[in-house]
This record gives structure tokens, sequence and C-alpha cells, in this order.
């Protein structure tokens, strides 16, 4: 009896590996490119807003059973978020001559498509987004305090059409 208790022990001990095996550990990144129409524009130090939601719209219908009202929450259009990105300023005009094209009233010149792609510490590309439409919304220069040297930082938020993950 003790020989088939720990025979089942065993077998279950057994069936349990392939699943601890598959476990994945999630992705780090170190830092995100921001890639124009291909080219790769900046690298930046965080990335924000990568995604969608919906609204939701709430539509009352009654419980042929009960009678009752019951209050269904249905999606609604559907919104593309901001993306946020930060980085530390360097001399690369890329970013500002972007804007600049929006603040020209070129837009159709800023629309663009682009990919922000995470890399790893081994800047191997572990995860990439593509932006349909993208074009600066706002670009923040640094705050400039003479007082302490500290790295300047600069913030760029990209509006878009669309983002799909494909790696």
């Amino acid at each position: 009896m003790c020989l088939s208790i720990l025979a089942v022990a065993l077998t279950l001990l057994a069936l349990a590996q392939p699943a601890a095996a598959q476990r994945e550990d999630p992705l780090v990144a170190f830092k995100f490119g921001l890639e124009i129409e291909g080219k790769l524009a900046a690298f930046f130090i965080s990335a924000s807003g990568i995604g969608s939601e919906s609204e939701v719209v709430e539509h009352a219908v009654t419980d042929p059973q009960s009678g009752e009202t019951i209050i269904q929450k249905v999606p609604g259009r559907l919104i593309w978020l901001d993306i946020t990105l930060t980085r530390g300023m360097t001399s690369s005009m890329d970013i500002s001559a972007w804007r600049q094209l929006v603040v020209d009233g070129q837009i159709a010149d800023a629309r663009t498509n682009c990919s922000i792609i995470a890399y790893a510490q081994d800047n191997q590309e572990v995860a990439r987004w593509n932006i349909t439409n993208a074009w600066p919304k706002r670009v923040t220069e640094p705050f400039f305090d003479g007082s302490n040297t500290t790295h300047m930082v600069e913030e760029v938020i990209i509006v878009h059409e669309g983002v799909e993950r494909v790696s």
C-alpha cells in the first residue's frame, strides 16, 4: 500500500513538472526605442500608455422572468491611449523636428507609422508595438535649474490611431 501511494505521488510530481518548466518570467526592459518609418529616432528610459480602452455604455433591459430592470454594460467607442515617452535629452533634433511639423501646421507630414521597441540589457529586442498614424501632441523640454547638476529630461506625448503588439 505504501508503495502504491509513493507511485501515485511520483506520478503527480511528474505531471506537475511540465507546468513548472513552462513558467515564463516577466519581460524586463532596460530601454525603449522609437523607430519612425523604420529608422531608429531615439532611445527612451520609460514608456507608458501603450494601449487602448473602451468607453462603457449602460443599457437598461428587462429580465423576462422577474420583470426587473437590469443594467448591462457594453463596450462603446474604442479609445487609443496617448503614449508618453521620457528620455535624457540629447543633441539629436529628430523629435524636435517631428514636433515642429505639427507646430507649423503640416500635420499630414507629421503623421507617420512608427514602432516602440523594448530592449533588454543585452540590447536584444524583447517586445515591439507598431503604432499607426502617430504624431507628437506635446514635447516638454527640461526645466533648467543651475543650482544642481542633473540630467536634462525630455518628455514626448504621442497620439495615434492604433497600436498592435507584434512581438
